[in-house]
C-alpha cells in the first residue's frame, strides 16, 4: 500500500469565510459541505476540510507547493487583498519574498491565524 495523505481538518472561527479565503487566494474551488466540514480540495486531491470551532484557535501552519506561474498569479492575489506577507515563518521580514533553493517563498496568515505558505522548490531541493 502507498501512503497517502488524503486530508486534515483546519479549525476555523467561520469555516465558511476561512475556506473561500483559500480559495480565492490559491485559485480553487471550495467543495460541498460534507457533514460539518467544509472542503477544500487542492489539485493533488488533498483536502482540508473546514470545521467550525467556537474556542482558541491553535495556529498551524500548511506550505503549498506551486508552479512558477502560480505563484506568480498567487503573490498577485495576495498583494491585491492587502494582506501583508512574510519571507520567513517567524514573521521577521515583512513585505519580502524569500529564494530558498533557488525558487521562491511567501508566508501569510488566514482569517484564523493559520499561517499559509506559497514555494516554487521543495526545501531541501538544492538550488
Amino acid at each position: 500500500m502507498t501512503v497517502q495523505l488524503n486530508h486534515t481538518i483546519v479549525v476555523a472561527h467561520d469555516k465558511r469565510v476561512s475556506a473561500r479565503f483559500l480559495a480565492d487566494i490559491l485559485g480553487l474551488d471550495v467543495g460541498p459541505p460534507y457533514g460539518p466540514f467544509l472542503p477544500v480540495e487542492i489539485p493533488n486531491a488533498v483536502t482540508l476540510d473546514y470545521m467550525d470551532s467556537p474556542g482558541a484557535i491553535t495556529p498551524q501552519h500548511y506550505a503549498f507547493l506551486v508552479s512558477e506561474d502560480e505563484f506568480d498569479q498567487i503573490f498577485a492575489r495576495i498583494q491585491q487583498a492587502g494582506l501583508t506577507y512574510w519571507a520567513d515563518p517567524f514573521h521577521s521580514r515583512p513585505g519580502e519574498i524569500n529564494h530558498n533553493d533557488g525558487g521562491r517563498g511567501a508566508y501569510f496568515d488566514d482569517p484564523d491565524g493559520h499561517r499559509l505558505e506559497i514555494i516554487t522548490r521543495p526545501y531541501g531541493s538544492g538550488g
